[in-house]
């Protein structure tokens, strides 16, 4: 079936075809000059906001933000001088960029909940991602069974918690038999046990 979003869909998919890179290199010299969050009116991936949840109602936002790119990496010390307490090189969060933008933008909007978040570009800078939030208190929201059990206060602060797929990603979850005993149900609560 030839639809729009199975077109947007195919489009995102082959990123190495020249209308994709003509039509990525103008957004990015627009991007380049906002902010750290910008709020848009529409998903520009229509297709994976609806496979999220999304709808084209009150209640619903979304965000573009914009994350530095690469680790936290350190240089070595200099060879002349004593410094045995900082010899780390590379420092890891333990966290993916998408849900480190998710958990920025979540502080940003306190009064939201995130949903969930795709890729929309990057440079060599810097990572985009569009994240979709939902007001859980909103009454189109609150009157919709198939989003109103955000509102309950067991999903409150889910990203900040691992709940959402970046963040489950991030933890291992979806990892599963061999090689995944100690992702559950959390490597912190694996490490405490028989302590």
């Amino acid at each position: 079936m030839n639809n729009l979003y199975s077109n947007v869909r195919e489009f995102w998919r082959k990123r190495n075809t020249a209308e994709f890179k003509h039509a990525q290199r103008a957004r990015y010299i627009t991007w380049r000059r906002e902010g750290t969050f910008t709020r848009v009116e529409r998903p520009l991936r229509i297709d994976r906001a609806r496979t999220l949840g999304y709808k084209a109602k009150p209640g619903y936002v979304v965000v573009r933000t914009k994350v530095r790119r690469g680790g936290r990496r350190m240089s070595r010390p200099n060879r002349g001088r004593t410094k045995g307490k900082n010899l780390a090189v590379d420092k890891t969060s333990g966290k993916n960029l998408r849900w480190i933008a998710e958990t920025r933008t979540a502080k940003r909007y306190p009064n939201l909940e995130v949903l969930g978040s795709y890729w929309v570009g990057q440079d060599g800078k810097s990572k985009w991602f569009e994240i979709i939030l939902v007001d859980p208190v909103h009454p189109a929201i609150l009157s919709d069974k198939r989003i109103n059990w955000i509102n309950r206060k067991v999903h409150k602060g889910r990203t900040f918690r691992g709940l959402t797929a970046a963040g489950k990603k991030a933890r291992g979850l979806y990892n599963r038999g061999h090689g995944a005993e100690k992702a559950r149900p959390s490597r912190r609560a694996h490490g405490r046990r028989n302590k």
